[in-house]
């Protein structure tokens, strides 16, 4: 299939899929956002000294996970030296290291780590996304980029929509990503106002998913304390209650 270029082709690509390998190839061939395409793409070229022998994935990052999930946890965007490099989600940075670990304590991971996507890990009744499938200069995404990256996130959701039941939205930035979704993929109106972001945050809404709020797993966050294994532990089990994980 031909690369989506345009925000109109990104809409029509994501449309066509029909199942989750059919998207992950979509987003793998996007190239809609100039500045996210020129970002991704030097960082592949300059690398990381210690990542210096490797060869750099590049592109948009697919999510990852149980095509039946029960629960979705939502980020922001693939790290620069992370997904960006190993070309899976909160792979091969200390993000990941946290959530895949809080993942296994919770028995939704096979295994506490998640280094490069040949290295065994498997999740349990979940997957992993993000709201921008690029990865973007100093980890924030436009509106305009947000918006273009959209139909990626609405598709995923609607193929997964069978079985999902609980949305871990990882930072403010994803939890306002998700209402949009409702609308588009459920048919229902976001609240107004819509809840407010915060950890532990919990909306829940009929014939929709839960959606559970958690600071994201950032180095910022996890080094200053300001998220704790405990405190994502706490989401975790809420969310498989919710979800009514076995």
């Amino acid at each position: 299939m031909a690369e989506s270029r345009t925000p109109a082709e990104v809409v029509a690509r994501a449309a066509r899929a029909t199942n989750l390998a059919d998207l992950d190839v979509g987003v793998a061939d996007c190239f809609a956002c100039p500045r996210l395409v020129a970002w991704r793409e030097e960082v592949a070229r300059t690398k990381r000294a210690a990542f210096r022998d490797q060869d750099y994935w590049g592109r948009p990052v697919p999510g990852f996970g149980d095509p039946a999930a029960r629960i979705a946890i939502l980020g922001l965007a693939p790290a620069a030296h992370g997904g960006n490099r190993t070309g899976r989600i909160f792979t091969g940075d200390r993000s990941g290291d946290v959530l895949f670990a809080a993942l296994h304590r919770a028995g939704l991971a096979n295994q506490p780590t998640s280094v490069a996507v040949d290295d065994g890990l498997a999740l349990r009744q979940t997957r992993v996304f993000a709201a921008v499938r690029c990865a973007p200069p100093e980890n924030k995404p436009t509106p305009v980029e947000r918006d273009t990256c959209a139909p990626w996130l609405r598709r995923e959701v609607a193929l997964i929509r069978p079985t999902l039941r609980v949305v871990v939205a990882l930072g403010a930035f994803a939890w306002a990503a998700w209402w949009p979704v409702l609308r588009d993929v459920y048919g229902v109106a976001a609240p107004s106002p819509r809840p407010a972001f915060g950890h532990g945050a919990h909306w829940s809404g009929a014939a929709v998913p839960d959606l559970l709020g958690c600071y994201h797993v950032s180095q910022q966050n996890t080094f200053t304390g300001r998220l704790t294994p405990g405190m994502l532990d706490d989401v975790f089990l809420q969310a498989r209650q919710l979800a009514g994980t076995d």
